[in-house]
């Protein structure tokens, strides 16, 4: 698990989603429209899209896609339960992503956009350093 607390887009965020559940059966017109979300029911790791206005499109599968205007916020928990993330507005779309991520979910936010090339880099520098610091005390 990785701790993520970085700005993102919301965009970004929510090709994420779409990436991470349903991309494969998703209706081409859906994964083309900013505005179209993708929420599941928590017994199955909850997605949930907090918005001044949604309205439910159609459901497939396990997946119930809306269309929402000014989200406020979304949270994101996978059906593993490995992840647990929340994007949070800050100033129109452009928010906040926080919380835990697998290693799965880590390619899912840097395809996505929602994890930078930088953050990567940072990340990876960060933990190559801890693991000589714990090799050289050991």
């Amino acid at each position: 698990m990785v701790s993520i607390d970085t700005p993102a887009s919301l965009e970004s965020f929510r090709r994420f989603i779409i990436s991470s559940t349903c991309k494969s059966y998703a209706p081409r017109s859906y994964l083309d429209d900013f505005e179209v979300f993708a929420e599941r029911e928590d017994s199955l790791g909850s997605i949930y899209v907090e918005a001044a206005d949604k309205v439910t499109l159609k459901k497939i599968r396990d997946i119930t896609f809306v269309n929402a205007r000014d989200v406020l916020g979304i949270i994101y928990n996978s059906k593993s339960g490995n992840t647990s993330l929340k994007w949070r507005q800050l100033r129109r779309n452009n928010g906040k992503v926080s919380g835990e991520a697998s290693a799965n979910s880590l390619t899912n936010l840097a395809e996505a956009g929602v994890l930078t090339l930088d953050w990567v880099e940072n990340y990876l520098k960060k933990k190559s350093e801890e693991t000589k610091i714990n090799e050289e005390s050991s």
